[in-house]
This record gives C-alpha cells, structure tokens and sequence, in this order.
C-alpha cells in the first residue's frame, strides 16, 4: 500500500456515518474513532482499515514470534488485537473458563485500504483508485438506520455470589498472595439480535471516549467505548495511561459532579490503589525501556468522561535501542490496570474465582503505522457479539484492596456497565 490521496469534506459528520454505512459488508474492518475527545493530541479523529490483504490468527503458545515473523515479512499498516488469554503465553497459565463469544486470542491484518478521517479532510492509502472509494462512499446515505431492540440481559455471578467471591479475595490480599486484584464479572444475553454498527452509534453517543473502537472479524464484533489507553509507541518514546480510580458523573448537579471528582482527589484508598498500577507499570516498562529513562509524567490525573470521573496517571520511557515493537507488547502485556499485583499471582486468581473467559474483554485493539509507530487501547467498556451464535457479553470490573466494601465494589460495576445497559434495554 503505497499510494495516498486526499480529499475535502464539508461535514464531518455526516462523513463519518456514509463511511460506516459503506464498511458494513466487508468482512474484516476495524475502526479507531477519536470521538473529538480531547485526550492529548490526537493523530486522527477516525481510522478505519478495511478489508485484508493478508491476515494472522493464532492461539497462546507461539503466538508472539509468529507475530513478530508476519509483521516482519509484511511491514506497513497493520491493524488487529490481543486477547486477554495469552497471558498464559506470557506466563505459564491456563484458561478454562466458559467463553461464548470466541474470539481469537490474537487476529491481526494487512488491510487493504486504509481511511484517515479528520475534521476536513479524507486521506485514503490504498492500492486501487482511491477517487472510486471516495465516490463510493460519498454517494451512501448520511442517515443512521434506526431500530429499536431490547436485548434480555442476565448476570453471569449472582450479586451474593460476587459479595463472598470479594471477601475470599479479601483473604488472599490479608495472606500476602497479593496486594490488589481487578475482579470482573459478566453481563450476557442469548438470542440477541443486534446491530453492531448502529449500537455502537448509541453507545458512543451516549459514552464518547477517546479510544473507541468498532472492530469486525468475520461473524464476531466488538463494540467498544474504551477511555483507555495500554501503550503507544512514537519513535523511541513509549507510554502507557493506567486507570484507577472511578466515580460517578452527576448532569443535574454541578456542585454534587464536582464534590464526586474531589472525592477521587482526596481519597487515599483511589490514590493507593492508583499508585499500586503505576508502580506495577513502571516495572514493565523497565523490562523494554533504557536504563533512568522511565518516569510518571502525571500522577493521579482526574479526568471527566461523560458517564463517570477516573484517575489517570501517564508513565513514559525511552525503549531500548533495536527492540521490536512484538516485544515492547509480550514484556508489558496483559495491562497492570486489568490485572493487579504482582501480576502473576492474581491472574492465578482471576482464573479462580471469576466464570467468564475474559477474551477480547481486557485485551486490546489498535494498529501500527508504515514507520513502526502503534498505538493500542484497552478493551473496556465493550460489547462483544458473535452474530452467528447470538451471543452477546460484555463485562466491568473493580480494584479489590483489603479496604474494599464489596457492595460498594459491585456497584462501581454496575455503574461502568450502565452505558451499555441503557443502549440495549
């Protein structure tokens, strides 16, 4: 993929959903939208490649040098994502819990266009004719399909069940196996009849974050309204944006919002369990980056997204001198903030005492650009679908410290999940 072109647009948005609406019968596409959340400065406000030239699907075991040999053989843009599970490539583990969706534990491919959307303008990389796609697309319909669905949602641990599964992790952490662990838990539906592209419309209306995603694998989907980022590499600089930290938005109340940030400000048991990932993040960085390089750019950052406050701190290094980027993943992968510490021991623990396969969910989704540049989310707040069985899941989670209250603990799980409950009920 060699050649681009440019071309004006005059709005925005109506753009963006003709692109939407034209990506929808291919097969493989992934879509990384800014939703003009100013997080940083960001590289483009879409991204969206299309189709595969070449793709890689592989399970735990080998994966990552087989990775690292595809890429190697087919540099340029390559879009895809890494799953939760091969942690137990990364460490010697093991995943036996109940997975419906069945997403691969790493899928990535050569696209065979790819679109960049920013406020005017289109810039198409492509090897056809890219005025054909732009025509294409500008002769769709700026109109998004509008159909009302309600999706019957179970949870897959009771709220007894999750209160005593809190308080046996609770006993490790006073045993010393670890210091905190995030217990996630799964909200399903079965028979569910959706529409992936027009919920995550809802979805990112009703939740715009800044490392959103629409990612499509043949008969399996994810939805995904992330506020998080796991790593991005530019040049030789690396960094990664732990969250840890949450409390709920109030619209119809500034001064109760504003008293809901503070909390997260002030409060010592947010701070600690904050500075817990940044320290376990920290140490992953080490293992790739040059010696002093690595360093908090921002600690305890507060942050407003539309439906809840979160604590984001910003660590950055400087990687080692050759290092692929394959490894810069395999070293820190997967993200402190999904795990807990020590990160060994409570994925353990994860395994035991949660009933869902993770998957997709806690993995990530991005890309890498034609100069070796990448940038990847974490796969959170998200719907994952797979249309040919009709299953639909999406899970939340929270940090469990010894000073967690487990009620308080579920809720926060309910709140996260509330986006996504309001766009399928």
């Amino acid at each position: 993929m060699k050649r681009s072109q440019s071309f004006s647009i005059n709005n925005f948005s109506e753009f963006r959903i003709r692109m939407l609406n034209w990506v929808k019968p291919f097969n493989i596409f992934c879509l990384l939208d800014n939703r003009h959340y100013q997080f940083g400065k960001p590289a483009f406000e879409c991204l969206l490649a299309v189709n595969s030239k070449y793709d890689f699907e592989i399970e735990a075991g080998t994966a990552f040098p087989a990775l690292k040999e595809f890429y190697n053989q087919h540099q340029g843009w390559m879009f895809g994502h890494f799953g939760y599970d091969l942690k137990n490539e990364t460490e010697r583990l093991q995943s036996n819990n109940f997975d419906g969706v069945a997403f691969p534990d790493l899928h990535f491919f050569i696209p065979e266009i790819v679109l960049q959307l920013n406020e005017n303008q289109l810039t198409i990389f492509c090897d056809d004719d890219a005025q054909k796609i732009f025509d294409a697309i500008s002769a769709l319909s700026a109109e998004q399909q509008k159909e009302n669905y309600s999706v019957a949602i179970q949870a897959r641990i009771s709220h007894e069940d999750y209160i005593a599964a809190v308080k046996k992790i609770q006993q490790h952490i006073l045993r010393g196996d670890c210091y905190e662990l995030n217990f996630c838990q799964e909200f399903f539906a079965q028979s569910a009849n959706i529409d992936p592209l027009q919920t995550y419309e809802r979805l990112t209306q009703i939740s715009p974050n800044p490392f959103s995603a629409l990612y499509k694998l043949n008969d399996k989907y994810c939805v995904c309204a992330s506020p998080e980022r796991y790593l991005k590499k530019t040049g030789n600089k690396i960094f990664s944006q732990p969250i840890k930290g949450t409390s709920r938005r109030d619209h119809d109340d500034k001064i109760h919002d504003e008293a809901n940030k503070q909390y997260l400000i002030n409060s010592e048991k947010e701070k600690s369990e904050n500075v817990m990932v940044v320290d376990l993040v920290r140490n992953d960085l080490s293992r790739i980056c040059k010696e002093a390089t690595v360093k908090v750019d921002e600690l305890f950052g507060v942050y407003s997204f539309p439906q809840v406050h979160q604590m984001i701190s910003t660590i950055s290094g400087e990687l080692k001198d050759e290092l692929h980027w394959v490894d810069a993943i395999k070293e820190t992968f997967p993200m402190g903030s999904m795990t807990g510490a020590p990160k060994k021991r409570v994925m353990e623990l994860i395994e035991q005492y949660e009933k869902t396969k993770r998957g997709l969910f806690s993995g990530s989704i991005g890309y890498i650009n034609p100069d070796g540049d990448f940038d990847f989310n974490v796969v959170i707040r998200s719907i994952l679908y797979n249309a040919s069985e009709k299953y639909l899941s999406f899970q939340a989670g929270s940090a469990i410290t010894f000073y967690s209250d487990a009620e308080e603990e579920y809720n926060e799980c309910l709140l996260k999940a509330e986006a996504i409950k309001k766009v399928l009920q």
